[in-house]
């Protein structure tokens, strides 16, 4: 695992890459996103948070969440459809917190922040019509929430597996950002949602994240997040 003065080096280098990357396809918020919009068929996502600035790696936000999909063999999951059960907004009453865990963690936060009574969030794998419906309102607003996040998205082709290049960039982002158990760098501030989650793991990692928050991360994945930003950003 790599010391801390080597994170902080590669902290900074990641962020330079996610700058490069930003300045070819520029931010997105998934309110202002449809299925209608050109998408690759498989990707990775890194999500930011208005109001959590990065404090020791430069000036701008600070990545609060890294995710891709399909990445178990056999899995036909598009990039879109994972970020659209990350958006919610559905006609049944504003999303499916059972189908993201994006929304789930999201919810805890909100059920703690602001008083409510716990219901039946994150009860089960499945739910009537009924319960969906009454559930409905904090649906709508963990989709306000995560809706307003700005994110960027990074086109990797390649097919579901263990050896998934997504999985490996993904698990090694989250690995690196992560404050899980180490020296905080750029350590969410005092009012950011994820201190009410009910997830230690998010709490402490400052990212909403579980799996990978506490893994090392291998610091030539660098090399393989800038090759492919390079060829993303390649004009054809």
């Amino acid at each position: 695992m790599a010391e801390s003065t080597d994170r902080l080096r590669d902290l900074e280098r990641f962020y330079v890459l996610l700058n490069q990357l930003e300045s070819h396809a520029g931010l997105l918020t998934l309110n202002n996103c449809s299925g209608r919009m050109k998408w690759p068929q498989r990707g990775v996502y890194f999500f930011f948070e208005i109001g959590q600035q990065r404090s020791e790696m430069g000036s701008g936000l600070r990545v609060v969440r890294v995710g891709t999909h399909a990445v178990s063999s056999g899995s036909r999951t598009t990039l879109w459809k994972r970020l659209a059960q990350h958006k919610g907004g559905t006609k049944s009453g504003g999303g499916n917190h059972r189908g993201s865990i994006f929304r789930l963690i999201v919810g805890t936060a909100l059920i703690k922040r602001h008083g409510y009574a716990e219901g039946t969030w994150g009860q089960g794998n499945t739910a009537s019509a009924d319960l969906r419906r009454r559930e409905a309102w904090l649906e709508n607003e963990v989709s306000i929430v995560i809706g307003a996040m700005p994110f960027l998205w990074l086109a990797v082709d390649d097919e579901p597996g263990r050896d998934s290049l997504r999985g490996y960039i993904e698990r090694n982002a989250i690995a690196l950002v992560s404050n899980y158990a180490k020296v905080p760098i750029d350590a969410p501030s005092e009012q950011w949602l994820g201190h009410d989650c009910n997830r230690t793991k998010v709490r402490e990692s400052g990212l909403w994240n579980q799996n990978h928050v506490d893994d090392g991360y291998e610091p030539a994945f660098l090399d393989v997040l800038e090759r492919l930003i390079q060829q993303s950003t390649i004009s054809p």
